[in-house]
């Protein structure tokens, strides 16, 4: 039987005094990454050092925030300078696969190190901190009905502040339409990078199709292209509780609930399609968060689910279309005789495929130490159908 995981502190145990403390208090401990409770955790506030702080972090001592919730993000800005002045760069003869992995060690560091600064959330989602802002909406919608106070990460809540408001702002699809928007919730892989959608918008669609299955729906964003491109019925599937209640709201503010279906968890659903369409993790490496399982799929998992699944879920006559990124070719990561024969192992061939380049950023950033790799990237839509 699971116990909830919890942290416990004393008010008058600081990181400036080594005093007896009183009895300690407690509070259910939250994280989305997974990260384990602290086991010493003390109170700090304006008056605490960044140099103090900082070595506290590295030891693995939680901080518990008690002061002005500004001063909380500058001390959390200077705590990542303090990382990125101690980094090491990334060696200049590093493969890279090395350099990959090296990256996401470095990001992995600066996420522990950063995630020890805590705040407490009362048992309304509220924040008792001066000027901090009114997150009980934005937790709400993250986390679910409050109960009781909850210890969470700084950088975690900053992120569930950041959802909220791309939450209620959206994101623009211009293959929706002109000025129409997609709402992605916290948890939830939002669909700014717009070349996989853009594939699936053109790519030439099989004959006369009337359903299709959209696996791994995420914010249900391809859903709705195909349901806009004139598809009846979309299935949309996922193994997220909160991007299925997304992809349903996403439906229903753009008028298609009629067309589409969401259900989850498993991957395919009942029956067979006209078309499957599926976008799955591009990079075969741990995720470290919910939202990073839109990236990274260790084991490839639901890259070869959806392969060797599609051919006994396909009409006569349809077709599966794989949309994904090469970037883990040009990382070192797998091959494209690897995908090639994975295909061909799953009794699939290849009938067409369509490219783009990526037109984001960070494709365009030379400080970024997988830069080159990142400006190589072509995403693709292969299209399949049983050999």
């Amino acid at each position: 039987m699971s116990t909830t995981p919890t942290i416990s502190w004393s008010e008058d145990r600081s990181a400036r005094s080594a005093q007896p403390a009183r009895p300690a208090r407690s509070a259910r401990w939250h994280s989305e990454s997974c990260a384990p409770p602290a086991r010493r955790v003390v109170v700090v506030d304006d008056r605490t050092k960044a140099a103090t702080a900082y070595q506290l972090a590295c030891e693995g001592t939680a901080l518990l925030w008690r002061g002005d919730f500004h001063n909380a993000r500058q001390l959390l800005k200077s705590m990542s300078r303090r990382i990125d002045r101690k980094s090491n760069p990334t060696p200049p003869d590093a493969t890279p696969a090395e350099s990959f992995h090296l990256h996401r060690r470095a990001r992995g560091h600066r996420a522990r190190v950063l995630g020890k600064l805590l705040v407490l959330l009362e048992d309304d989602h509220s924040l008792t901190l001066r000027r901090a802002p009114d997150v009980r909406r934005a937790c709400a919608e993250a986390y679910g009905p409050p109960r009781g106070e909850r210890a969470v990460s700084l950088t975690e809540l900053l992120g569930v502040i950041g959802a909220h408001q791309w939450r209620e702002k959206g994101v623009e699809v211009p293959a929706l339409g002109d000025g129409i928007r997609v709402h992605p919730h916290y948890g939830v892989f939002s669909p700014v990078r717009g070349e996989y959608i853009d594939l699936a918008a053109r790519a030439p669609l099989p004959a006369n199709p009337r359903t299709a299955f959209d696996l791994g729906t995420g914010t249900g964003v391809l859903a709705a292209v195909l349901a806009r491109r004139g598809l009846a019925h979309v299935v949309a599937t996922d193994i997220s509780p909160r991007a299925l209640a997304c992809a349903r709201e996403n439906a229903d503010r753009l008028g298609l609930a009629g067309r589409i279906e969401v259900t989850g968890p498993d991957l395919y659903p009942e029956g067979r399609a006209d078309l499957v369409v599926c976008n799955p993790p591009w990079l075969p490496a741990r995720p470290t968060s919910t939202v990073e399982q839109g990236v990274y799929d260790p084991d490839g998992t639901m890259l070869h689910g959806f392969l060797h699944g599609l051919a006994a879920h396909l009409h006569p006559g349809g077709e599966g279309w794989l949309v994904l990124s090469d970037l883990a070719e040009h990382l070192g990561l797998r091959t494209r005789a690897a995908l090639l024969t994975a295909i061909t192992t799953a009794g699939l061939r290849v009938t067409a495929r369509l490219d783009t380049s990526p037109h984001h950023p960070r494709a365009r950033d030379t400080t970024d130490p997988l830069h080159r790799a990142r400006a190589a990237e072509v995403t693709s839509l292969w299209r399949l159908i049983p050999d």
